[in-house]
């Protein structure tokens, strides 16, 4: 029996956290929460915005202060040392000082920020300019080569040290991208084409290669303009519709219909602190998670209506950005959004908290078949297309393979999945978890694709990868197995004295340590000795319950990551992970959970009650 007093803590911490978090919610029962301003997708928009008021005068009434405002937001976020990070909880770094460097070049403003401007190249210059561009992305050319290319357009780079992109390829069928080993990874073709043909204009090659790119100028562009959203944003992200807008601009594209539509997205994202944040908003995905941490406390009055909403952004036609098949979910309910791994998963364990109806099951039929076609052949899967394996963020992880087998598992054997859809979701599944012992590492923990921690080496992120790979091996009921102890016992060695949990390095944050302590709530005394683990929980449940006492619970971290590594915190991930854990520890202390399992669990009665 728990001390009433430790219990009543718990709980009133976690009505606390749970009332925060619900009053983000809409009628509709979604959250859209908020991304943090970000000084990369800033300078982009700014650079892409001007050089649209260089060629067209008469936009300058409307597109000038949006230019002036992001130009003072640069300003007044430059850190210390004189560089910038991509929001203003990060460290500085080359790709975001670059750009920001750039953008006052292209604005003209140099002048009006000398003393900004000077320390910002100042930075550059220590971290290598273009070489250091080079070093922070390797092989990858998303990102580093239309950064080059803003500073070209800047006049800080000759054009000849920007690499050329093969926008010609765009005109091949989708089918053959993974084939011809595209230098970009798999959601980045409108850079591919954008860019790369902005390259092509300012730096022709010689011989037979630049006929042929010249014959592929306006395919490719009939292909740009086919994938981009009505809205004009590609991906909801600022920064790539800005690479593309100020690639067309610069080429003399201007009136080009792309142009048109991203300049129209560029305008209505712009915030009223003349920032941009990195995408316009993660609702599928937080409104998921969401779901899946209240689970039973979810508001019933409006249960049926987030699960009509949810159900309408499952994918039922072929996406033509990807050239995905239908049944995948994506981040956002907006427009440009993709299906990928993570959100397909999220979305399928939340159907299985939300009442039952009949698009319920042909929405999950379709949704596991999406899954399983997406499996790539080393048992992982990656995030948007199968068999896209050339560069990191195209390749399996096990942050994804975590999330896919969790949602199959909620889902395996019912009746209505079709005999043979059961016998594919076993194989999967064996495949997955044999991916996922495999890509262990030797000190027992696993690493995300889509989360980092700024403070540890290579901003790796171990123990929000090794938390979700342990919840898989929680859901499918194999906590005895040796790469759950090792698991485990990673996760203790990694707590800090306080408590809480960084990435492994670094400070702790409320999201990595609500999620390391949610699976430690489930491991077995078989797996981690009573004591030691007992003194965890007490230690790490001190910790959050303290952060929701003091109203500091809901301070985000900057642990998320975009497309190629840019950083952004979400302001609801610290909340929701925060309830998670609550709820279940509460859960725990009533003795019971919402699925069946042979483990006992444990809370701790040494938890102060002050």
């Amino acid at each position: 029996m728990y001390d009433s007093q430790i219990i009543s803590r718990l709980r009133q911490c976690a009505n606390r956290a749970r009332t925060s978090l619900l009053s983000e919610q809409h009628p509709n029962g979604s959250f859209s929460g908020e991304l943090a301003s970000s000084s990369l997708s800033t300078a982009t928009a700014v650079t892409a915005l001007h050089l649209v008021i260089q060629n067209q005068p008469e936009e300058a009434s409307r597109l000038v202060p949006l230019v002036d405002a992001g130009l003072a937001y640069l300003a007044t976020n430059q850190n210390q040392n004189g560089g910038w990070g991509d929001t203003n909880r990060s460290f500085s770094n080359i790709s975001t000082s670059f750009l920001a460097v750039a953008a006052f070049h292209v604005a003209d403003a140099v002048d009006r920020f000398s003393s900004v401007v000077e320390a910002g190249s100042d930075y550059v210059d220590r971290m290598g300019e273009v070489e250091g561009v080079r070093k922070r992305y390797g092989k990858d050319r998303t990102f580093s080569v239309p950064i080059l290319t803003q500073a070209a357009l800047a006049g800080l780079v000759d054009w000849n040290e920007v690499a050329a992109l093969p926008f010609e390829l765009a005109v091949l069928p989708a089918q053959l991208y993974k084939t011809v080993k595209l230098p970009v990874v798999s959601y980045a073709l409108p850079a591919l084409i954008a860019v790369g043909q902005a390259r092509f204009h300012h730096a022709p090659p010689r011989g037979p290669l630049r006929w042929i790119r010249q014959r592929s100028i306006e395919p490719s562009l009939r292909v740009l303009e086919s994938i981009q959203p009505p809205n004009g944003g590609f991906l909801e992200a600022t920064p790539l519709t800005s690479f593309v807008t100020m690639s067309l601009v610069s080429v003399g594209l201007v009136d080009h219909p792309v142009v048109r539509r991203g300049v129209e997205f560029l305008v209505e994202s712009a915030r009223e602190d003349g920032s941009w944040a990195i995408d316009t908003n993660l609702a599928t995905w937080v409104t998921t998670l969401a779901v899946n941490s209240l689970g039973d406390q979810f508001p019933a009055e409006r249960a049926e209506a987030v699960r009509d909403w949810l159900l309408d952004q499952q994918y039922r036609t072929v996406h033509p950005y990807t050239n995905a098949d239908p049944g995948g979910w994506a981040w956002t309910d907006l427009p440009g959004g993709v299906p990928d791994a993570d959100d397909t998963p999220g979305a399928l364990l939340a159907l299985r908290k939300l009442p039952w109806c009949e698009r319920t099951g042909q929405a999950v039929s379709l949704g596991l078949g999406w899954l399983l076609d997406l499996q790539n052949r080393d048992g992982g899967w990656p995030t948007f297309c199968r068999g896209w394996g050339y560069l990191p963020f195209d390749r399996s992880a096990p942050d994804l393979t975590a999330h896919a087998l969790r949602a199959m598992q909620v889902w395996r054997g019912v009746e209505f999945l079709p005999a043979r859809t059961t016998r594919r979701i076993e194989r999967s599944m064996e495949k997955g978890l044999t991916y996922l012992a495999r890509k262990q590492r030797k000190d027992g923990s696993w690493l995300p694709l889509w989360f980092g921690n700024q403070h540890c080496p290579d901003d790796e992120n171990p123990t929000y990868g090794t938390s979700r790979v342990l919840a898989a091996y929680r859901d499918l009921d194999l906590l005895d197995r040796e790469e759950a102890r090792l698991g485990f016992d990673w996760l203790i060695r990694n707590q800090h004295e306080s408590g809480g949990w960084g990435g492994g390095e670094g400070p702790p944050s409320v999201e990595e340590t609500t999620l390391a302590l949610e699976v430690l709530l489930d491991v077995p005394d078989n797996v981690v000795e009573e004591s030691r683990k007992g003194q965890a929980i007490s230690r790490g449940l001190e910790w959050v319950c303290r952060r929701v006492e003091e109203d500091s619970f809901d301070e985000p971290s900057p642990i998320g990551f975009y497309f190629a590594k840019l950083w952004y915190f979400e302001k609801l991930y610290s909340i929701i992970f925060c309830v998670g854990l609550l709820e279940r520890a509460c859960r725990e202390s009533r003795g019971s959970d919402d699925r069946p399992s042979s483990h006992s669990r444990c809370l701790p009665e040494t938890m102060n009650v002050s």
